[in-house]
Formats: C-alpha cells, structure tokens, sequence
C-alpha cells in the first residue's frame, strides 16, 4: 500500500493510529485501490451499515444500434433473450441481433430499450407487454415508487416499482403492483443496467367494467415498513 501510495510505510501507521491525515491527492488514490468513493471513505461508517452502492462503479459503456441515417434504433429483448442478454448486453454484435424499431414523441436526447414482460407480478400489465425505458446511467437517480426494468446479476431482467435505499444501505428494494408477489432487495453493486418505464405497448385493451384493484404507492410505502420491521425483528 505505501508503494502505491508512494509514502513511506511508517506513514501509513500514522494514518491508522490518527497521528496524520493523508493528503488530497492520496485520499484519491487510496480510494481507487479500494475501489470505494472518497465520500465513502471519510463519512461512511463501513462496519456498522456496510458498504454503500454509490462506491466508485466502474464505466459502462451503453451499447446502442443505429439505422442508416445514424439515429437511435430502439432494441427490443424478447422474453426468449432476456436471459441471454446477461451475457451480450455489452456485445455490439448481440445487440445488432435483436429487433429494432423507431416510436414517435419519445424525445430525441435519452437512450431507450424495449422489453418483453413475463409473468404477471406487474398487472394490469400483462405477460407479452412491451415497456419501453429510457437508460438511467446512475443508480442514485432512481426514483423511490417510480417503476425500472432492471438488468441484475442476481435477479435476472426484472421490471418492478423500486424503492431507492442506496444512501442507507446500498440496497434496492423491489415491488409487484400484484400484492401476491413478494417484494425483494437487491444490492446495487448487482445492478447492471438501468431503464425508468416511459411506455409500454400491449393488445390487451383495457375494459371500462374490470375495476381490478390497484396498490396505491402508500399501500406500497407501508408494506415496506412492516417488511423491514420483521426483518429487525429477526435479525434481533
């Protein structure tokens, strides 16, 4: 550590026993080694709330299609490739594969891709729907109550309503509209990729007579609470 620091190994004690303070320009490059944010570092306190998922992420460089005129094409994932997709979503070639479209009044300055829906932990949108989202690059700006397709290594693409609890404790929690479902976290360092709904493009059309009821994202904010209660309980 103190080469790649480039101080002298006695500094490194001194910074452990509080005797100095690393400079500016060495907080920086600690950080980097440890793969961590310098806020992390100085004001997170580690051993207590564990590690936060807005540490230091490494770049991903989005890979998007283009017609002949050079304009965004909208890459659809089929449910049949949505597990594929773990795998090429980086994958220029992969990406190229899959179907792409245009859809008018989306606006012209966001990325955005197409993904099939399967099962139906999302009603009143129904298994075979398309919902179409714009790329969010920075998981801190995902909106608690808001719905997200997301890309995990963990979960697979899934599209739920997210709670945002990353500042707290680098997790997500993710919610069904369809109260049968179960809600879940997950970490944010097992987040891939990112898309907020902005459309969706279905065949069922909605009828006027099925008043089906819906969860209010207050029925949502308190089914949260109990969850992490009894999770406090148990933990206790």
């Amino acid at each position: 550590m103190a080469d790649q620091l480039a101080v002298q190994r006695t500094m490194i004690s001194a910074y452990e026993d509080g005797r100095s303070e690393p400079k500016l320009l060495t907080l920086k490059k600690l950080s980097d080694m440890l793969e961590v944010g310098v806020e992390e570092l100085l004001e997170h306190d580690i051993e207590k709330l564990g590690r936060r998922a807005i540490q230091k992420r490494k770049l991903n460089i989005l890979t998007i299609a283009t017609d002949a005129n050079d304009n965004e094409n909208i890459t659809m994932v089929p449910q049949k490739a949505s597990a594929g997709y773990l795998n090429g979503f980086a994958d220029p070639e992969y990406i190229e594969e899959l179907p792409q479209f245009h859809l008018p009044n989306l606006p012209k300055n966001a990325t955005y891709r197409a993904f099939e829906l399967a099962g139906d932990s999302m009603l009143p949108l129904i298994p075979g729907t398309i919902v179409i989202g714009e790329y969010v690059d920075q998981l801190t700006n995902i909106k608690s109550g808001k719905t997200y397709v997301l890309v995990t290594q963990t979960e697979g693409v899934v599209y739920k309503r997210v709670f945002n609890y990353l500042s707290e404790n680098g997790k997500l929690f993710l919610v069904s509209d369809n109260e049968h479902y179960k809600p879940f976290e997950v970490k944010g360092e097992d987040v891939l990729e990112v898309w907020e709904s902005k459309a969706f493009i279905s065949t069922d059309f909605p009828n006027p007579g099925d008043k089906k009821k819906s969860l209010t994202l207050e029925d949502l904010g308190e089914m949260i609470k109990d969850i992490q209660a009894d999770l406090r309980r148990i933990k206790g």
